[in-house]
C-alpha cells in the first residue's frame, strides 16, 4: 500500500473534539487506499504544564527524569487518537518511542535520531492495521532511557518517519493553512505560497518563521521528503496548503519568496579589541562553548586607535538571541579575566530586530540588496548590521521599525503578486 505520514500539532489535538476532527482527516486518507503513520504532539499547553511541574519539583532537575515527564503528553494524545480511530472502525494502534523503537543519541532534551527500524510497524501493517499513531518528540537512548528532541521535535519526528518508510508525502497539519510570504498579522497583503523550495523554507524557519521547525526542514531537504503544510481546521484536498519541495519541482521562482523577522535579537559590541590574527577565534570559541548562538558578525576598525593599545584595535559586533545575552557577557568577561582577549567596553543593545528577505531567485538576479536598502531608506530606517548568503539578506534595525520594514519590503518586492 502507498504510505502517508500525517503530523498533528498541539492546537490540532487540543481537546477531544479536535482529536476527532484530526481522526476524520486520517480516515479520509485510509479510505483513499493509504496506510498512514500519524505523528502527534501533546495537547496544546500540556508540555508547558509538565515542564512547569518539573521545575517546581526540582529546579536543578535530572535531565533523564525531565524527559520521562515531558514526553508523557504525546503518549496520552497517541492513545486517544488510536481509540478515536478505532471508534470510527479504522484499525489503529498507538506507539511510544521505545516501542517502535526510535533510536536516538543520549543527549537528553536535545536528542538526535540514530535510526528508525521499520520491522515492528511493517509487521502491524501486514497484519491489517491501517494506522500507526506514534508519539512525537521522543525516542530511546542507547542505555534504554527515554529521550526528547527539543521543542518542535514532533515535526522532525514526522519527517524522519517519512524518510525511513519512504512515504509518498509528509503532511504537517497546524493552525495555519500554509506558508505565507510573511506573517499576515503584519501585512494584509501577505500571500499563501503554493510551493516553496527546501532551501527557502530552511532560511525562513531559521530567521523567525514559526510554521516549521528548522531541524525538520533540514532533514526533509537531506532525504528529499515532500512536505505539505495544511490547516487542521479547514477542508483540504490535494491542492491545499503549501508544498515544500526540491527546487527542481518549482517551474519559476520569484526573486524574493518571503520576508522573515525576529524580535528576540540583541546586538553585542566589544569595543577596542586587539586587531591581530586569531582574535576572532579567541572571541567566538568561548561563546560557542557557552552555548551562545551567534548570527550576524561585523568587524570595524575602532575609532579608539590610541597609543595606549600599542597597535591597531578593532570593534567586534555580533547578534544573538536576547535570552543568551547574559551567557555571552559572562563568556566575554571570563575570557578577559583569563587574558585570552582584552577590550575596553562591552555594549549590549536589546532593542533591535532582524528582518530578512529570502529567495532562490537571488542566485540569478542582481540588484536585490540595492532594492532592499532603498526601500528601507525611503522609510528612514537605519541599518545597524548586514548579513548575506546566496539566497538571503538580513539586516538588524531598531525594533520599533520592524513592522514598517516588513511592510515596506513586502511592497518593494511585490510579494502579493503571484508572478
Amino acid at each position: 500500500m502507498p504510505l502517508l505520514v500525517m503530523k498533528f500539532g498541539g492546537t490540532s489535538v487540543a481537546d477531544l473534539d479536535r482529536i476527532r476532527n484530526a481522526a476524520q482527516k486520517v480516515k479520509r486518507e485510509v479510505d483513499r487506499g493509504y496506510d498512514v503513520i500519524v505523528i502527534v504532539s501533546a495537547m496544546s499547553g500540556k508540555t508547558n504544564e509538565l515542564v512547569g511541574w518539573v521545575e517546581q519539583t526540582s529546579p536543578l532537575f535530572d535531565a533523564r527524569e525531565y524527559d520521562a515527564v515531558v514526553s508523557s503528553g504525546e503518549n496520552i494524545t497517541a492513545g486517544l487518537m488510536a481509540l478515536t480511530l478505532q471508534e470510527m472502525e479504522v484499525p489503529a494502534r498507538s506507539w511510544q518511542g521505545w516501542q517502535v523503537p526510535i533510536n536516538t543519541t543520549a543527549q537528553h532534551s536535545a536528542a538526535r535520531f540514530e535510526s528508525i527500524p521499520r520491522a515492528n510497524l511493517d509487521q502491524k501493517f501486514a497484519e491489517g492495521f491501517k494506522v500507526a499513531v506514534v508519539a512525537g518528540f521522543q525516542g530511546i537512548a542507547p542505555d534504554g532511557r527515554i529521550t526528547t528532541l527539543g521543542r518542535g521535535g514532533s515535526d522532525t519526528t514526522a519527517v524522519a518517519f517519512a524518510a525511513a518508510f519512504e512515504a509518498e508525502r509528509c503532511d504537517i497539519y497546524t493552525d495555519v493553512d500554509g506558508v505565507y510570504t510573511t506573517d499576515p498579522r503584519i501585512t494584509s497583503k501577505a500571500r499563501k505560497l503554493d510551493r516553496i523550495a527546501f532551501e527557502e523554507m530552511l532560511e525562513l524557519a531559521s530567521l523567525g518563521a514559526k510554521v516549521l521547525q528548522t531541524r525538520s526542514v533540514e532533514l526533509a531537504m537531506r532525504y528529499n521528503v515532500r512536505l505539505r503544510v495544511l490547516s487542521s481546521f479547514e477542508d483540504t484536498d490535494e491542492n491545499s496548503g503549501t508544498l515544500v519541495c526540491d527546487e527542481d519541482d518549482i517551474m519559476e521562482s520569484k526573486v524574493v519568496s518571503g520576508v522573515a523577522f525576529s524580535r528576540d535579537e540583541a546586538k553585542v559590541t566589544l569595543v577596542t579589541v586587539e586587531d591581530r590574527p586569531g582574535i576572532s577565534a579567541a572571541i567566538f570559541a568561548p561563546l560557542a562553548e557557552a552555548g551562545v548562538n551567534v548570527d550576524m558578525i561585523v568587524q570595524n576598525i575602532s575609532e579608539k586607535n590610541y597609543e595606549d593599545h600599542k597597535g591597531s584595535v578593532t570593534d567586534m559586533t555580533f547578534s544573538c538571541p536576547i535570552n543568551q545575552v547574559e551567557r555571552a557577557k559572562k563568556a566575554m568577561e571570563d575570557a578577559r579575566t583569563s587574558g585570552t582577549i582584552q577590550y575596553d567596553e562591552l555594549i549590549v543593545d536589546t532593542d533591535v530586530a532582524k528582518v530578512s528577505v529570502v529567495g532562490i531567485g537571488m542566485r540569478s538576479h542582481a540588484g536585490v540588496a540595492a532594492r532592499m536598502f532603498r526601500a528601507l531608506a525611503d522609510e528612514n530606517i537605519n541599518i545597524k548590521v548586514i548579513s548575506t548568503s546566496e539566497i538571503k539578506i538580513s539586516v538588524l534595525i531598531d525594533r520599533k521599525y520592524m513592522e514598517l520594514a516588513v511592510q515596506a519590503l513586502h511592497d518593494a518586492f511585490e510579494l502579493e503578486k503571484t508572478a
